[in-house]
């Protein structure tokens, strides 16, 4: 009986361990910045295992391009004042965040600004902080 409670025991911190280094993690980013961008969202994906949102925004010509924020799991999310209908396509959002290293437009979404004036997310924009 000991034998099958010490095997248990194994299997169950090895399944543990798998699924904890599976988790990717947010090193594409550069957490020494912070930049804002502004546009209009294009989709809002509510899921796990982590939630996104893409809005569409003009280039330093004018041009429109789409850019993908990734945020945390829908657990953490909530905690921040995200709801499934927080945003949906078509709302004027303005968001705060960490870009990636490569400068593809994306990044790690830390807060973000509603059209209404409601902020949802992290924490107040520091001074400073790009456009």
């Amino acid at each position: 009986m000991k034998f099958k409670t010490v095997c248990m025991g194994v299997l169950v911190t090895g399944l543990s361990m798998a699924s904890a280094s599976a988790h990717h993690s947010f090193a594409m980013f550069d957490a020494d910045k912070m930049v804002t961008k502004t546009g209009i969202v294009k989709e809002y994906e509510w899921t796990n295992p982590h939630v996104w949102i893409h809005i569409v925004a003009a280039d330093d010509a004018g041009k429109p391009v789409e850019w993908s924020f990734e945020m945390q799991a829908i657990a953490q999310d909530a905690k921040l004042g995200w709801r499934p209908d927080s945003v949906k396509p078509g709302d004027k959002i303005s968001v705060d965040f960490h870009p990636l290293k490569d400068g593809s437009r994306g990044g790690q979404l830390v807060a973000a600004t509603l059209a209404d004036g409601k902020r949802l997310g992290g924490p107040v924009r520091p001074p400073g902080a790009q456009d």
